[in-house]
């Protein structure tokens, strides 16, 4: 058995690595052979009379014995993830399940359904599904398995089901431990340390989250000005015979920065707001 007393030696100041705090809790004769592999693709809008929403193609590989059947492909929409993620909250309130993006992660800069939301989202999903897949425990929770290969009318009638009696234990677990949230006494000095470690880098990782939203927000103004003035220069530069070559230049200008200013807007909303936003989400989790 892996000691626990290794991993005690936490401290505030020299955050662990989550690839090294695996390899403590992993045992040595342990094989590292993924047999499961999931992709999250091909989003197709649908419009009923009630609403309109958007499904993502899952397609699994797999060469698990408890599988019926080696590789599936299922629709699935953001409801069905949520559905996902709150049985596995669930079924194991001790451990930490990856966050979802939320339902309007970037609200009030992208339309929810553009394409580029839409490309924001199915990574993020993409990233949660092999999340859970290469996770020791969760890669074998029951629910998990039934998402990967039930058709539709499958999941809609399992969702139907009462809870399972892991899923009452799992919210009788839940309900102990914020009965005794922060009224413990003589709590491990470890769990102190952690605690305020991690206040400290939520409200850090918080105020970063919403300075990079009001940059892209700025940014996005700008750049919708820039693609205003731009046709603007290269009329007055037909009626202008005497300053028409100056008035071409700062067209070209305005031209050549608001394609700079699209490609760092573009750099901010995949690889930096979603990145900020899930360590936001895993603060929470973590806490």
């Amino acid at each position: 058995d892996t000691s626990l007393a290794e991993v005690n030696s936490f401290s505030p100041s020299m955050p662990i690595s989550p690839s090294s705090m695996i390899k403590k809790y992993k045992f040595e004769d342990e094989p590292e052979l993924r047999d499961l592999f999931i992709t999250v693709d091909d989003p197709e809008s649908h419009i009923t009379a009630i609403e309109t929403f958007i499904t993502y193609r899952v397609v699994s590989k797999t060469s698990r014995g408890e599988f019926d059947s080696s590789e599936y492909e299922v629709r699935r929409r953001y409801q069905d993830f949520l559905w996902l993620k709150s049985k596995l909250e669930e079924a194991h309130p001790t451990l930490i399940i990856p966050p979802l993006p939320e339902k309007f992660i970037m609200k009030g800069m992208v339309e929810r359904f553009s394409d580029e939301f839409i490309e924001t989202r199915r990574k993020a999903l993409h990233k949660f599904l092999n999340r859970i897949a290469d996770h020791p425990t969760l890669t074998f929770n029951e629910d998990f398995k039934i998402f990967l290969t039930a058709q539709a009318w499958e999941l809609s009638s399992h969702k139907k089901q009462g809870p399972s009696l892991l899923s009452r234990m799992g919210q009788t677990v839940r309900a102990v431990a914020s009965s005794v949230r922060g009224g413990v006494k003589n709590r491990p000095e470890v769990f102190t340390e952690m605690n305020d470690y991690m206040e400290t880098f939520s409200q850090k990782i918080n105020i970063l989250d919403k300075i990079a939203h009001r940059i892209y927000k700025e940014e996005r103004e700008y750049f919708n000005e820039m693609k205003e003035y731009g046709p603007i220069h290269t009329l007055w530069s037909a009626s202008e015979e005497d300053i028409a070559d100056s008035l071409k230049g700062v067209a070209s200008c305005i031209d050549k920065c608001c394609k700079a200013t699209e490609k760092r807007m573009a750099g901010l909303s995949e690889n930096l707001l979603p990145i900020l936003h899930e360590y936001v989400l895993y603060t929470e989790i973590l806490m």
